[in-house]
């Protein structure tokens, strides 16, 4: 059995405005942005870049071959595909590595500096580890052998489907697809298509994911029914720092729409693909449906969170108010001693006993200042809120 190529991708959005970037990168290290000139050398560097093509399929794309062997295309919605053809079965997982690797520590690293200017990346979706499918292409395997490199990788087998250029066989992170017509150009739509439905759920999933932790965060916020008032610019600030991240990442999802259709539209008019889409044309629809479900949760997490800053924002108002009322109090106070010393002579005058008179009253207003003070900070005030019970 001879393995042939080995695939591996990902998606981030992206449009043709950022190819453009992308493409006068490689080819001439330049980028119109304020970004290191030393620094955007050596990240071209390290691509080891060989041969640069710029065509047009459905979408435009970029393709470039490296001097380790690997080859990269890059397309306008900001899928990106790699292969190395340099592989053999018996350095498979090390073959495999070496690709991940490229597109980890050198593709990924130089275009996370490309466009490292403009709306940050939340934290939530920053160093968080990819788990690629593994594409691994056969030339003319039996079905034994195809089924010896399932057990060799993974145990479970998820699906499998077969035409007359093509069979896949599907586990968890790898694909095995054994090449019966020498069709490597069929192969690699169907590859492209896979990575984008894959990495497009995937994305969602995250999102999901990222709605319960935030959800569970402002909920440990708004669980203390009384809080004291020194605590409260805490919680505020706990509050705000949610709102930033929900809001970056509703940015993030309102982008995704607009990829599907013209992915479906480029695949439903791909005749290569028809058996394919047969069986998984579907899931372009199961994508919206996912999508607009995200859409609407993520909506719900901000209106939750802003339901929150303004309750703890009243609280804050509260608190700020009580502090006037007893400054106002030792004002009060400081100004009726004043007032009742002018009546015990007809004039002013500087003694001892006035200065250690006009101290104690200053010590007794800084004083009661504190006191009220600190009782602000120490009085608790009510949270109100309605109570739902979880589902267990």
């Amino acid at each position: 059995m001879k393995i042939s190529n080995i695939y591996i991708g990902g998606w981030f959005q992206r449009t043709m405005l950022q190819l453009s970037e992308i493409y006068d990168f490689l080819r001439e290290c330049k980028s119109a942005l304020k970004l290191d000139e030393k620094k955007l050398a050596e990240y071209r560097k390290d691509l080891n870049i060989g041969n640069i093509e710029y065509g047009v399929a459905g979408e435009e794309y970029i393709y470039f071959t490296t001097g380790m062997g690997i080859n990269v295309k890059i397309f306008e919605d900001g899928l990106i595909i790699l292969n190395n053809k340099n592989v053999s079965s018996d350095t498979l997982f090390s073959d495999i590595e070496k690709v991940q690797e490229y597109y980890e520590t050198k593709l990924s690293t130089a275009f996370n500096y490309l466009f490292s200017l403009g709306a940050p990346v939340p934290k939530e979706l920053a160093n968080i580890e990819n788990v690629y499918p593994y594409f691994i292409v056969c030339d003319k395997a039996s079905n034994e052998e195809m089924q010896e490199l399932l057990v060799k990788t993974e145990k479970q087998k998820y699906f499998e489907f077969q035409n007359d250029k093509y069979n896949v066989i599907r586990g968890d992170k790898y694909y095995f697809i054994n090449n019966k017509a020498q069709s490597t150009d069929k192969i690699e739509r169907y590859i492209e298509e896979q990575v984008f439905i894959r990495e497009f759920k995937g994305q969602l999933h995250r999102y999901l994911n990222i709605h319960r932790i935030i959800w569970e965060k402002i909920d440990e916020v708004k669980e203390h029914a009384r809080v004291k008032g020194a605590d409260i610019v805490k919680f505020t600030t706990k509050l705000e720092g949610y709102a930033k991240t929900i809001n970056l990442i509703d940015g993030r999802i309102k982008q995704m729409g607009t990829y599907i259709p013209t992915r479906e539209r480029i695949a439903k008019s791909d005749e290569e693909l028809v058996e394919f889409l047969e069986i998984s044309g579907y899931r372009y629809e199961t994508l919206r449906d996912t999508l607009s479900y995200i859409q609407y949760l993520w909506s719900m997490t901000q209106n939750y969170v802003t339901a929150a800053q303004k309750q703890f924002n009243g609280i804050k108002s509260d608190v700020t108010s009580k502090s006037v009322d007893s400054l106002t109090i030792v004002t009060s106070m400081s100004a009726g001693a004043s007032i009742l010393s002018l009546f015990q002579g007809s004039a002013p005058e500087f003694s001892l006993f006035g200065f250690v008179y006009f101290f104690i009253l200053a010590v007794i207003g800084w004083g009661s200042q504190k006191i009220l003070g600190f009782i602000s900070k120490k009085q608790k005030y009510d949270v109100t809120d309605i109570d739902y019970e979880k589902i267990k």
